[in-house]
């Protein structure tokens, strides 16, 4: 690649990305301290909440780095296997950790009287080791030999001296001639089984569980409307407005749990089914700057799951508004003193 055209992508990225790795720093910072600062919430859901928070900061920190995973950089084999290795590492854990949340909350509605007794909440340390682990093993399989990295050849020579000379001469060009790439990382075997091994059926499986929470919720509410009519009859009065508003509450939570999949989900998928295609026709997309959008954006999108559920909790983000408001009152009194001595 130009190098003119690698700085231009680079560029590129680090406007596309650091936005979106602020605002996931902080706003997950937010919710930690929140949720630290409420005794209330130091229970085994929140605490699985609270990896899932760990682990999305971690992946908002390394957000700048994963869309130039696909950039060729001139590295030695230790220091390109710590690029590549670490930014996957943290985005496994991180889904490791979603589907974890998710299974926990479908537990918890599926079995809401027995919840408790399932091996998620038993085994805590066993469940939080499943998350991180597992994704730590399967990223550091190329740093034990599952790679394509190939070490430059070294000349030979019969003469002593002469091959002194040209050790050393291949050892500085060596250093030039290394091009850190993600096909010398990760086979194409390895590619195929993180997506279709962990990172489709991870998807699979939180879509499966939303839907059938939805499912479930939908024939609770048939059912409570059932009993809202009976009640009416018997006390003869006409049908109240209470059926309608929860028949437009369960169409608003609809609403919002398939645009947060449009929002969230849907750039993710087409930049997974981009990057398995180039894959596959062999055709090298590290130069296109829509690929390197839909990457930016199909990562940070996904990164801001955490963000919806832990901002739509009023619970999570309580201390810290307490704490906002009682600085906004005292610049505000502040100032109403400078303008009275005034």
């Amino acid at each position: 690649m130009d190098p003119l055209d690698k700085l231009s992508r680079e560029k590129l990225i680090f406007y596309l990305t650091m936005p979106l790795s602020s605002i996931i720093i902080f706003s997950n910072l937010f919710i930690i301290i929140g949720i630290a600062c409420n005794r209330q919430l130091h229970n085994t859901p929140n605490y699985f909440f609270l990896s899932l928070l760990v682990a999305d900061l971690c992946t908002g920190i390394a957000l700048p780095f994963i869309p130039g995973m696909t950039l060729d950089r001139q590295l030695d084999f230790k220091h390109c296997l710590v690029i590549y290795i670490f930014p996957n590492f943290l985005f496994l854990s991180f889904l490791f950790n979603l589907v974890m949340v998710h299974y926990e909350r479908y537990l918890c509605i599926v079995s809401p009287l027995h919840h408790s007794q399932f091996w998620v909440h038993r085994c805590f340390p066993l469940a939080l080791m499943t998350v991180w682990v597992p994704p730590l093993l399967y990223a550091s399989l190329p740093a034990f030999g599952w790679n394509n990295w190939v070490e430059p050849n070294a000349y030979k020579s019969s003469d002593s001296n002469e091959t002194f000379l040209r050790s050393t001469a291949s050892r500085n060009a060596s250093k030039e001639d290394e091009v850190c790439s993600y096909k010398q990382v990760f086979p194409r075997a390895f590619i195929y089984l993180e997506v279709c091994g962990l990172v489709l059926p991870a998807m699979l499986s939180i879509a499966a569980m939303m839907g059938r929470v939805l499912w479930i919720a939908r024939k609770q509410l048939r059912n409570i409307c059932k009993l809202h009519r009976a009640v009416d009859r018997l006390q003869q009065q006409q049908p109240s407005d209470h059926e309608q508003q929860l028949n437009l509450r369960y169409a608003k939570c609809v609403a919002a749990v398939s645009l947060t999949f449009l929002v969230c989900w849907v750039p993710y998928i087409i930049f997974q089914l981009m990057s398995v295609t180039a894959l596959q026709t062999g055709v090298n997309l590290s130069s296109s700057a829509l690929y390197i959008i839909m990457s930016c954006t199909g990562i940070g999108s996904m990164a801001v799951i955490p963000l919806i559920l832990g901002l739509a909790n009023k619970q999570y983000t309580e201390p810290i508004s307490r704490v906002m408001l009682k600085l906004r009152n005292r610049w505000r009194g502040g100032q109403n003193n400078r303008d009275i001595a005034l």
